[in-house]
């Protein structure tokens, strides 16, 4: 199977595009409008969000893409739409993970009701697979999804718009030009880069994630850390990406702990919303790493939740990176870690971490994620292959070889520290 990103062209390019001396020259640095609050659907100074969405809508027809967890939403949603004069159609067939074949289906129902606006209600599946639906329907040439490539004009925008309601506080989907499918064939996930499917608006309502259960709290959660603190070390980090990923960074390490132990705390779920809003402009904008190659491959071939697989990883590949980076102390500097070395004040931020991550219940080695040893041995070989191809690996600060892959993936089982 061919993938957008086993071009070598590609490959070059796009970590050279982030690099200090390109975005001297050239930065582009763009979010979607958003709407923030308790009230999000309601009247506000100079008129309602759903106003400002209707302006842009000439045809008002919303679909309204869902799932099964997050329908339990879509009567406050269709309300507000209708009542902003809007005809709606909702389709909650969005399975978890996005396979491709369910995101064409829901292409192909969006064709047949031909919107002017979609809206994405849900979490990181629900909005990735619409993001990719909203590319077929707009442009039903394309056949081959795993070959849309960033660097190719889409077009986009001809027949509607995209507005992310998210109902987790993790992904930050609603905010980036990011999405993630599942090749059911090889069991792997494909991510997507393309500007054009940066969503126009985020409505952020933090109610709707107040039904999320304590692990998926944490696992919505770790993403947000994984998203900014990978994105401040990455070889295409810059000052606007984190702008939004050191507050990002310390919203998560205060509120985290609250949500989790009470799903109803009302500022914890705030907070958690807008530090996942941050993460998804931060590393929307200044790409994440090895969190997210290692994270996409343990989390695909062992059904291990996204958000927990590429947090868990962020202590080990801090380590790697650490022996040709030292931008992890604008992270010490935001905590006040100090110490009198570089050395100490590292070692201050991995404790942090950890301590945090112990809170959590967040295990410290992949043996208690449930992973068995002989199946680990079994899958290493497409481990450490589809975590090499990904392409968050071509924008860690430190070039990664297949046996330094394999030699973390084996620290990290044991929880051992990584000191090569």
């Amino acid at each position: 199977m061919s993938y957008w990103f086993d071009n070598p062209i590609i490959k070059m390019l796009l970590p050279l595009a982030g690099a200090t001396a390109i975005q001297g020259l050239s930065l582009n640095f763009r979010i979607p409008q958003i709407f923030l609050g308790y009230n999000v659907f309601g009247a506000g100074i100079g008129g309602s969000s759903i106003d400002t969405i209707g302006a842009k809508c000439p045809r008002k027809r919303a679909f309204i893409v869902t799932d099964e967890f997050s329908e339990r939403f879509s009567p406050i949603v269709i309300r507000a739409f209708e009542e902003g004069g809007f005809e709606t159609e909702i389709w909650n067939k969005a399975l978890p993970e996005v396979p491709v074949d369910n995101v064409k289906e829901c292409g192909e129902a969006m064709t047949q009701f031909q919107p002017d606006v979609i809206v994405a209600l849900g979490g990181g599946s629900v909005m990735d697979g619409a993001k990719v639906a909203w590319i077929l329907y707009e442009k039903p040439e394309i056949k081959d999804i795993y070959q849309i490539s960033p660097l190719t004009p889409l077009g986009l925008r001809k027949k509607a718009i995209l507005v992310a309601i998210p109902t987790t506080s993790g992904t930050g989907s609603e905010c980036t030009s990011a999405a993630v499918v599942h090749d059911v064939k090889t069991d792997r996930k494909i991510p997507l880069s393309h500007a054009e499917i940066k969503p126009d608006f985020a409505m952020l309502n933090p109610v709707f994630t107040h039904t999320m259960p304590p692990k998926l709290t944490v696992g919505t959660g770790l993403d947000v850390l994984a998203h900014s603190m990978d994105s401040v070390m990455s070889a295409s980090s810059h000052e606007f990406a984190n702008a939004f990923n050191i507050p990002a960074i310390k919203l998560a390490f205060q509120f985290l702990p609250r949500a989790y132990r009470n799903g109803n705390d009302r500022e914890a779920r705030y907070r958690m919303l807008m530090a996942s809003t941050f993460a998804g402009i931060g590393f929307g904008s200044a790409p994440c790493a090895l969190t997210h190659s290692f994270g996409h491959s343990i989390g695909s071939l062992f059904n291990i939740h996204h958000g927990l697989a590429v947090g868990f990883f962020i202590p080990f590949v801090f380590e790697f990176y650490r022996k040709v980076s030292d931008k992890y102390l604008r992270i010490c500097d935001a905590f006040k870690i100090e110490g009198k070395s570089k050395e100490e004040r590292f070692d201050g931020l991995m404790e942090k971490i950890r301590s945090l991550f112990k809170e959590l219940d967040v295990p410290s080695n992949l043996r208690d994620l449930g992973i068995e040893k002989s199946d680990f041995e079994q899958k290493m070989e497409k481990l450490v292959l589809y975590t090499f191809e990904d392409i968050d690996t071509f924008f860690s600060p430190r070039p990664i070889t297949m046996v330094e892959v394999e030699k973390i993936l084996r620290h990290a089982y044991e929880g051992k520290s990584i000191n090569f």
